[in-house]
């Protein structure tokens, strides 16, 4: 007679769903990919007009290749990619985002550190654009949506939390004005804050909005160093004097105290947030 049961998915298949084999297959194709798009981003840098749909489209095909492997390799829905509410999370991402740093320039100019002289035409504010459509979508595909994730469904959130952040701070190594302290500080502030909200909604259009919105203020309104890059002329034609404690020097404001306070703060909240709905994911042995 013949065996009439269901053959289970083939030995291959069942490999790449192993999330940490997801974690280099995915990520691996994905930091490639973010790379070449980094390329572009300065190929097209003097041409902003261009340079933004560019990216809007290298975005969007990142998220239909993490879609796409989710659909077919693992076999799953891919709920934090999901379009219901992406306008709305992405929009409360955004206002974070961008009220956190207003939250530290503010903070210094009350404090004399940071002074506006002028505004610069509003075209100012489109180079910025491009840079914060990368950086906001491909990284946290990278670190928040493979790397927390991969690691999380073996070793729980915790562990999630932990290496996405240490990667993620790593990362901004490879940026030219790049210290280690300001990859520490990356690493609390930034790494805590992003995959919290991941934790709360459990989606990642928040933290893309957040991204964003965090690097395109901080470019092309503040006319600030991003991560150690070297800062670009925004809207607002603007000094800023003081101990790299508080202004965050050359690295930028990341670098920074006030950041670190700020950021870490409003990381915590949503940790807390997130535990209370029980959100966090325990490792597999505890399940």
């Amino acid at each position: 007679m013949k065996d009439t049961h269901l053959a289970g998915p083939p030995l291959w298949l069942r490999i790449l769903q192993f999330p940490l084999i997801r974690l280099f297959v995915l990520g691996a194709v994905l930091v490639c990919f973010m790379a070449w798009a980094e390329s572009r981003l300065t190929d097209f840098y003097d041409r902003p007009w261009l340079n933004v749909p560019i990216q809007i489209v290298l975005g969007l095909l990142a998220i239909a290749l993490y879609v796409a492997y989710g659909k077919f390799i693992e076999r799953r829905a891919v709920p934090e990619l999901s379009t219901p509410g992406l306008v709305r999370e992405w929009a409360i991402g955004a206002v974070c985002g961008a009220g956190l740093y207003a939250a530290c320039a503010v903070t210094l100019m009350f404090l004399g550190l940071y002074r506006v002289e002028a505004l610069n035409p509003l075209s100012f504010l489109l180079p910025g654009m491009a840079m914060a459509i990368k950086s906001g979508i491909f990284e946290e595909l990278i670190f928040r949506g493979v790397m927390h994730r991969s690691v999380e469904a073996v070793f729980g959130s915790w562990a999630g939390i932990l290496f996405s952040s240490l990667a993620f701070g790593l990362l901004h190594l490879l940026n030219p004005g790049a210290t280690i302290s300001g990859a520490i500080y990356i690493c609390i502030e930034a790494g805590l804050l992003l995959s919290a909200a991941y934790l709360v909604t459990r989606r990642l259009w928040v933290c893309i909005g957040g991204h964003m919105s965090w690097n395109y203020v901080q470019s092309a309104v503040f006319s600030g160093a991003v991560s150690g890059n070297a800062a670009k002329p925004g809207l607002l034609k603007a000094t800023m004097e003081g101990p790299d404690l508080l202004t965050g020097g050359s690295f930028g404001m990341e670098h920074s105290i006030v950041a670190f306070v700020y950021c870490s703060a409003a990381g915590v909240i949503l940790l807390i947030i997130a535990i209370r709905r029980g959100r966090l994911m325990p490792p597999f042995w505890q399940r």
